[in-house]
């Protein structure tokens, strides 16, 4: 028979002191949260809710009930609303909370207005995401010969997923609420490896083919038909610093890609560079320049080379 641990008279004294060791101030002071004015977190469960229930308005029939008709459409669209309206107000109030608690300060009741209003204007931007989503649906489909159907890219394609939840967190974004937006694309960013930074700005008709392992930063700028492939990164260079060596904020620093490009799996392309129309960028390739426009960029072929006496490169 094991002896219950608890039975040991070391046991008590050795929970206390690593209790005592992880309350301890300088031990908790980076990773503690304390919640504002009595308002919680933003809660992930109801912000899953929200993307789910936008779903349902954004591809009706296809996500939520799918028994939507032109009939009854108007009822479920009018209740997928109303919760949303509910739900996202509350969680832009939290993550207003957040943020005050990080330094900024608010009035509560601004903050109700305020979030009230960034409410409207997100529903009013509804159809707008609607038609940029139709747009990446349609890109999917005829950039991918083995797609059967729209539906079947709508369901399916781990590219849809993370631009659903982009287009929304980038409507948010854009309307400043703050941590919001970055907890909806990381949902995806989890589901199907593809990151994208809700401040990336990304134009019509964008696909990625397969997905995984694709990045793409803050300030990037993607402009119309553009497609890419698993693994691509759309990343910065550097990141200069201020006066006290901390990195500074918010600075253009991600590529620019224009319209009609094709970027290949494995390319790397860092910094505040420029591809410009209709160039093809090759797999694997590793980007820090500007590119002009109808340029392809292409890894040099392999070379057999043979090494005699030591000799190497």
């Amino acid at each position: 028979m094991f002896k219950d641990i608890s039975e040991n008279g070391d046991y008590q004294k050795h929970l206390e002191h690593v209790v005592k060791t992880l309350c301890k101030p300088e031990s908790y002071t980076k990773v503690y949260h304390r919640t504002n004015h009595d308002v919680p977190m933003p809660s992930i469960p109801q912000l899953a809710q929200i993307v789910e229930e936008c779903k349902l308005v954004l591809f009706p029939g296809y996500f939520g009930n799918s028994e939507i008709t032109p009939q009854n459409m108007q009822y479920y669209i009018g209740s997928a609303i109303d919760s949303i309206a509910r739900k996202l107000t509350e969680q832009i109030k939290r993550g207003y909370c957040f943020s005050c608690a990080e330094g900024e300060t608010m009035d509560c009741i601004e903050c109700e207005h305020r979030s009230r209003k960034i409410m409207f204007q997100f529903l009013d931007m509804l159809p707008e995401i609607r038609r940029m989503l139709a747009l990446d649906v349609q890109a999917a489909y005829e950039g991918d010969p083995a797609a059967k159907s729209h539906g079947e890219t709508i369901f399916c394609y781990p590219s849809i997923m993370a631009m659903i939840n982009y287009r929304i967190a980038h409507a948010l974004y854009i309307l400043d609420v703050p941590l919001i937006p970055r907890i909806i694309t990381e949902m995806a960013h989890s589901q199907t490896g593809i990151d994208i930074h809700p401040g990336a700005t990304i134009g019509e008709k964008f696909f990625i083919d397969h997905g995984t392992g694709v990045v793409i930063g803050e300030t990037t700028i993607i402009g119309n038909n553009v497609r890419i492939y698993q693994g691509v990164t759309l990343g910065a260079k550097s990141f200069p610093l201020d006066e006290n060596g901390n990195p500074i904020k918010g600075i253009p620093r991600h590529p620019i890609v224009e319209d009609d490009v094709i970027i290949y799996s494995g390319a790397t392309i860092l910094g505040r560079v420029t591809i410009g129309k209709g160039s093809v960028i090759g797999g694997n390739v590793w980007l820090t320049e500007s590119v002009p426009p109808g340029t392809h960029v292409l890894q040099q072929k392999p070379m057999e080379m043979l090494f005699e006496n030591g000799g190497g490169i």
